[in-house]
């Protein structure tokens, strides 16, 4: 794809994973195989090869420090820039020491590609499976995992295999969009810029091949306008226009926009640069919007259409990555620096850490360096933000300590799981606009502790007659055995009065669905584990009821009967009376079931017992139980 002027599109990548599995040298090596090297650069690389008998050390390429050449490791992160006839590039090395994991979560937040690699030999550390995931974090879309060193194990196929197993098994828990594997050796030019003689059973294409075709102008989020604006331009009595860089989004000259937080609207008249006006400005452009009305506006502004803003919070939960020293606590104030915004904000709680190798849960009253953790902040002042997955740069945030200045930890904005107002979570917002959400003051961390478990909702989903009714009732029955608090909503008893007024068309099975949801998570809220009984025929119903709830505590379990089982059942006689005609609308019968793609669990309730269809329901929530 080429950009305005027929210039190759630009494509920012890192390279992350253990010490010594070879990025420096990888970088050092598709530099110098792809003719992105100085000549003065390449014969110093030999004349010290010569000294030392020895190949070309291509790590010293971009090791630059001195202590990194006298150790033999990466401690900063290493910008490199090199082009070919298709593509533009500019590579973050990264460091691989579990010590500067801040290093390379700053390279990676960037990036359009990473590259974790993994030594053939060692197979997946720990700091791999860290790397990928602060990676997945980060929002990065596209994955390369090059298993390196391939020379040092004879270039086998079945180590390959093994690695590409178990790092496959990790990442699919992750929801990388694209995870690319490849065999590599960095020293010898394996598969790097030229397709390796050494492994003919690998049919993929080298690593810059990938890297120049690989698709990312569909990651850029074109659809919400966000300005965060850096200064005010007024050069003489006769302009005044607002710098910056869009975060997101299109703009155009005769667009509305309304000014966050004033709420005051104005159109764009002119987008300008230094290269002249544009008619239409993108992500992630830096121009000058100047407005056909002279209203306040400042640094910390953000401008955006009206009709799609971001949410208002003085709450904000987000993933934190702990960069310092000093632990981040619960009480201590620190400031929270978003896009071209600075506000103060105190540590409410600490909800959970989540441990690199096993991606659980822990509970932590503090994260210490390097640390990964979902963080609650209550802010002096709201803040207008997006969530991560959506728009990265007002989804992102930093933490500084207000006494040395310093850079303490990165932080990207959750779901809606824990947000404190309605529209923070919500799929659809009230009519009303004169209404405020009244935050409670028992957080959920202290009703988990009254009620020793952590608030989820199961969602049973499939097709009448699959022994939805009959699992819920019995799971509600065991957990009170228990001694856990729980609740089942019931397809059929919700209809005898929340929803009485809905039918069966695909419009009302969606509002049904929908309100369902929404007593969920207050359910949740409460601090009740939440089991749903419904058939929810359509994927995207379910999928709104997931953000609604929350992705964390959220369970879609399909129980997955065949129609024929079902219909054989048919305990309510609705199969017979569909044949009849006279049902209509009926699920499996004259109305689709659209099956789960990957849910969190499947149930075979035409062969598997009720006790085993019981058993592992308990096991799925076993995390949440305390």
């Amino acid at each position: 794809m080429l950009r305005r002027g027929g210039e190759p599109d630009l494509l920012r990548f890192t390279t992350a994973g253990s010490v010594d599995d070879g990025k420096s040298t990888l970088i050092g090596r598709l530099l110098h195989d792809a003719g992105g090297l100085y000549e003065d650069h390449v014969d110093a690389l030999r004349k010290r090869a010569g000294r030392e008998g020895s190949e070309l050390d291509f790590s010293l390429i971009t090791d630059g420090l001195k202590a990194e050449r006298e150790q033999g490791i990466t401690i900063d992160v290493a910008y490199r820039y090199f082009s070919t006839p298709k593509r533009r590039f500019i590579i973050a090395d990264t460091p691989g020491h579990e010590q500067y994991t801040r290093n390379m979560a700053t390279g990676a937040s960037t990036a359009d590609v990473a590259i974790v690699l993994i030594d053939a030999r060692l197979g997946v550390q720990t700091q791999s499976k860290r790397h990928g995931f602060i990676t997945s974090l980060l929002g990065v879309p596209h994955l390369v995992v090059a298993v390196n060193k391939m020379d040092l194990v004879r270039y086998e196929e079945q180590v390959f295999a093994r690695i590409r197993e178990e790092y496959s098994n990790f990442t699919s828990r992750l929801g990388f969009p694209d995870v690319t594997f490849m065999p590599v050796s960095a020293l010898k030019g394996d598969n790097i810029v030229r397709p390796s003689a050494n492994m003919p059973w690998y049919s993929g294409v080298p690593l810059l091949t990938h890297l120049e075709n690989v698709y990312v102008a569909g990651d850029q989020n074109l659809i919400d306008f966000r300005f965060p604006v850096q200064r005010v331009v007024r050069p003489n009595h006769d302009f005044r226009g607002y710098s910056g860089r869009i975060s997101s989004g299109v703009v155009r000259p005769g667009d509305e926009i309304v000014v966050l937080s004033s709420g005051k609207r104005s159109r764009v008249t002119r987008i300008s640069t230094y290269d002249g006006d544009l008619d239409y400005a993108f992500a992630p452009l830096s121009v000058t919007l100047g407005l056909a009305d002279e209203i306040d506006i400042s640094r910390g502004d953000i401008l955006a259409h009206p009709n799609n803003v971001p949410r208002a919070q003085r709450m904000l939960d987000g993933m934190v990555v702990w960069m310092a020293e000093q632990a981040l606590e619960v009480g201590r104030s620190y400031l929270v620096k978003h896009t071209t915004n600075t506000v103060k904000a105190a540590c409410a709680e600490i909800l959970y850490r989540v441990d690199p190798d096993t991606l659980r849960r822990q509970d932590a009253r503090g994260l210490g360096l390097n640390d990964i953790g979902r963080v609650r902040l209550t802010l002096f002042r709201s803040l207008h933000v997006d969530e991560y997955h959506n728009n990265r740069a007002t989804g992102s945030f930093i933490l500084i300590d207000p006494i040395s200045n310093a850079t303490v930890g990165a932080g990207m904005v959750t779901d809606r799981i824990v947000a404190p107002h309605p529209d923070t979570r919500s799929a659809t917002r009230p009519v009303s606009t004169n209404i405020t959400w009244h935050a409670g003051r028992i957080g959920m961390g202290e009703r988990a502790k009254l009620l020793r478990q952590d608030p989820v909702t199961i969602w049973l989903t499939g097709l009448s007659g699959a022994g939805k009714s009959t699992l819920a009732f019995e799971l509600e029955r065991r957990l009170i055995a228990l001694g856990h608090a729980c609740y089942v909503l019931d397809g059929d008893n919700v209809r005898h009065g929340l929803n009485r007024d809905l039918g069966f068309t695909p419009q009302e099975r969606r509002e049904n669905i929908r309100r369902i949801a929404e007593v969920a998570r207050l359910f949740n809220d409460a601090g009740l584990i939440v089991i749903t009984a419904f058939i929810s025929p359509y994927a995207e119903d379910r999928e709104r009821a997931r953000e609604i709830i929350g992705t964390q505590r959220f369970i879609e379990t399909h129980l997955a009967a065949d129609l024929p089982t079902c219909e054989q059942r048919d305990p309510k006689g609705l199969y017979a009376k569909a044949r009849a005609g006279q049902l209509a609308e009926f699920t499996g019968v004259s109305a689709p079931y659209e099956p789960p793609v990957n849910p969190e669990l499947s149930l075979d309730t035409a062969n598997q017992s009720i006790e085993d269809c019981l058993e592992r329901t308990l096991g799925a929530l076993h995390r949440y139980l305390k």
